[in-house]
């Protein structure tokens, strides 16, 4: 028994593995095409216009299969749904190999492009709620935190090494090529599926020794609890001002800061790698301390407060820079720029892991993959609306109304992780009102 429940608990890394994989490899392909964008719009010989409509399909196909997927995960299970998932999204991609692959004879129409892109968000959405499901149930109440902030920190990952295969390939070696190493990392993900993904023999780490999950009580459908209605909409809201950073932050600089490459470029690197750092030491600080909503509350706080100071900090730079030039290019006000423009899009992107553990939590036993994708929806619909909002903003306003826009959308988060309980572990919970003694199950679920 001891070293089944010894490779019961080493087992779960490799879990966790597969997770951060199959994450990684949908980031590499959401995140990777669109930094092949000059490449497409050259190669398949389209205008800006189009190749922004073109993009935008991938992100619809996400918004509209989190939630179905989720849904199918809680009854089909996460096994089952990762490789289905996984598997037509290889297939998608291989397709696109044979029949969207612009050559000097022919160039595939625009149409059948936009149908490709609905296709792989439509199916790749099914690695978010499968892969993090697989995840709560490998893990215990004292580590899930820590697990599910390294599973979030595939997707910055899997997006770097998009950004950065992704465009070589396609100017070296053409589409065939960025369309077969994306389908080539689905198919890895989902062999390592079939070996490692498989239900826990044992019950996780720090629920009861008596009970198996399967034993536990199925909770309600997350679709009618107002609280993680309220979880997802904090988790949209708090979206925005990191989709800001990520999205704007080199046009800022640029335009506005007249920063060069490699101070932009270190800009970025250090919003990725601080956000990285943040979540996974934000996941085991708060299994330890059992404070995620506490946490959350901090995040939301402190991207108001530095979206504010960098509104107004943009509002003076403009004015001392209009009433004298020389002015603009003062070291001190570019270095008091970055840093700001930094920590903001650390602090609002440092709590993902934390915030989808506590969803789950939330959620209960039996619907975490509904849980989880109704967080990813949220997620996607603010990487959908805000590159849209901030341009008008910009046009409309400057600078400084883009990042009070995005201090705004922080300070409706904080009401949002505010209103939600902080439970105990769902699972835990329910097995210890189950099989344990009134007097002892209260005490148990008081601490």
């Amino acid at each position: 028994m001891n070293d089944a429940k010894s490779g019961s608990a080493s087992h779960r890394w490799k879990v966790l593995g597969v997770g951060v994989a199959a994450n990684a490899s949908f980031a590499a392909a959401f995140s990777g095409i669109p930094a092949a964008a000059i490449w497409i719009r050259s190669d398949y010989r389209i205008d800006t216009g189009a190749l922004g409509l073109l993009l935008g399909m991938l992100g619809l196909g996400i918004v509209l299969s989190e939630l179905p997927w989720g849904v199918l995960t809680d009854r089909w299970g996460d096994r089952r749904v990762l490789l289905t998932g996984l598997g037509s999204t290889a297939a998608a991609l291989l397709a696109m190999t044979l029949w969207c692959v612009p050559a000097a004879t022919h160039v595939p129409g625009a149409h059948a492009l936009e149908l490709g892109f609905l296709a792989i968000g439509l199916l790749g959405g099914s690695v978010n709620g499968s892969s993090g499901r697989a995840v709560m149930a490998w893990f215990g109440p004292s580590e899930r935190g820590l697990a599910m902030s390294i599973r979030q920190t595939a997707m910055p990952a899997g997006a770097g090494i998009g950004a950065l295969l992704l465009p070589a390939l396609a100017a070296r070696g053409g589409f065939a090529w960025v369309y077969g190493t994306l389908a080539a990392m689905c198919i890895l993900s989902a062999i390592l599926t079939m070996c490692w993904v498989r239900d826990p023999m044992e019950p996780v780490l720090g629920d009861s020794a008596h009970v198996r999950p399967h034993e536990v009580p199925r909770a309600r459908t997350p679709l009618s609890s107002a609280q993680v209605w309220r979880m997802v909409a904090g988790i949209a809201a708090l979206c925005m001002p990191q989709v800001a950073v990520i999205s704007f932050a080199s046009v800022f600089l640029h335009d506005f800061g007249h920063a060069g490459s490699a101070a932009i470029g270190a800009a970025l690197v250090a919003v990725q790698l601080g956000a990285a750092c943040m979540r996974i030491w934000s996941g085991r600080w708060t299994d330890r301390h059992g404070n995620r909503n506490a946490y959350l509350r901090v995040c939301a706080l402190l991207s108001v407060a530095l979206f504010a100071l960098l509104a107004a900090m943009t509002t003076l730079f403009a004015r001392v820079a209009h009433a004298s030039p020389a002015a603009g290019d003062d070291h001190i006000v570019l270095v008091a720029l970055f840093v700001l423009l930094v920590s903001g899009g650390i602090a609002a992107s440092a709590w993902h892991g934390v915030a989808f553990t506590e969803l789950a939590t939330l959620a209960g036993h039996g619907r975490v993959g509904t849980a989880l994708a109704m967080g990813n929806t949220g997620a996607f619909m603010a990487f959908w609306l805000a590159p849209s909002a901030i341009p008008m903003l910009l046009s409309a306003f400057g600078w400084p109304a883009v990042w009070l826009g995005a201090s705004a959308c922080a300070a409706l988060a904080w009401p949002a992780f505010a209103r939600a309980s902080r439970p105990s572990d769902t699972v835990s919970t329910a097995v210890m009102h189950s099989h344990k003694p009134k007097g002892k199950a209260k005490v148990e679920a008081a601490c």
